[in-house]
């Protein structure tokens, strides 16, 4: 069974047999996974999942109706990888793309990038478990989302700066949301960086980082809360943004955040 390692692809060794390369050049994966939906009366909700196409390490799965899970079938990101997730939600359609678990940014360079367009009526809930950037790491995040005007979202990331003992690797994360061709957000996130990383003005000791981004008619109110603040947008969006010690914390901090900021929330 083919294994994939830092060093790329190679065939697992059987007795009495000499390896054999299935890939042997530099690593550097091209991976693009796309999920498309469309209206069905007849579906549950009037969604239907016209397009879910997986490609490893990219691997999606259906769990329940309007459904997506995100299943990691190989290690990565890599160095050298880019790997590309397309999502589109029709008008009228509703899609809520999850993961089972983290997703571990190995050393080297690489990429993911994002694109989501919702249409009119839709709506489109992504939320993953956290992102954590291994020390030696060099991860380049885009995130490109475009919604019609009354569409609706809930789009959160969370990220892990190193696994359990280590310092974190880099990671540069760009996020633009657009309604209607206008733009609602244009942020940007550099963490890892020795100059920066530990300033009491950027993440000072906090070990995780969070942001979820609410679009709709929402409340027009401010909060603020230890390593927690609810700030409206100039357009129809509220941004929740958290810093804390554990993944724990920082979830709960985004949790009480979301409710404020949406009190349709449970």
């Amino acid at each position: 069974m083919p294994i994939r390692s830092p060093n790329g692809w190679s065939a697992s060794s059987t007795p009495g047999t000499t390896n054999t390369p299935i890939r042997s050049e530099p690593p550097g994966l091209r991976a693009r996974a796309v999920i498309r939906t469309e209206y069905d009366a007849a579906c549950p909700g009037g969604t239907r999942l016209e397009t879910l196409r997986s490609d490893p390490p990219l691997t999606l799965r259906q769990t329940a109706p309007g459904v997506v899970h995100l299943v990691a079938t190989a290690a990565g990101p890599l160095d050298g990888d880019h790997l590309g997730l397309s999502i589109d939600v029709a008008p009228g359609t509703s899609l809520s793309v999850f993961s089972v678990a983290s997703t571990l940014a190995l050393p080297g360079r690489s990429r993911l990038t994002v694109t989501a367009r919702v249409g009119p009526g839709a709506s489109l809930r992504y939320s993953p478990e956290p992102l954590v950037l291994a020390d030696g790491c060099d991860l380049r995040v885009d995130v490109l989302l475009s919604l019609a005007g009354d569409a609706t979202a809930f789009w959160r990331e969370e990220i892990v700066f190193g696994r359990y003992g280590e310092p974190s690797g880099r990671c540069r994360s760009r996020f633009d949301a657009t309604v209607d061709g206008v733009p609602l957000l244009r942020q940007e996130v550099t963490a890892g960086d020795p100059a920066l990383h530990g300033s009491p003005a950027v993440f000072a000791s906090a070990r995780c980082a969070g942001s979820t981004l609410l679009v709709g008619d929402l409340p027009r109110e401010v909060h603020l809360a230890e390593g927690c603040a609810v700030l409206p947008l100039a357009g129809p969006g509220t941004l929740v943004s958290a810093l804390a010690a554990d993944t724990v914390e920082l979830r709960r901090r985004l949790e009480w955040g979301e409710r404020l900021a949406d009190k349709s929330l449970p």
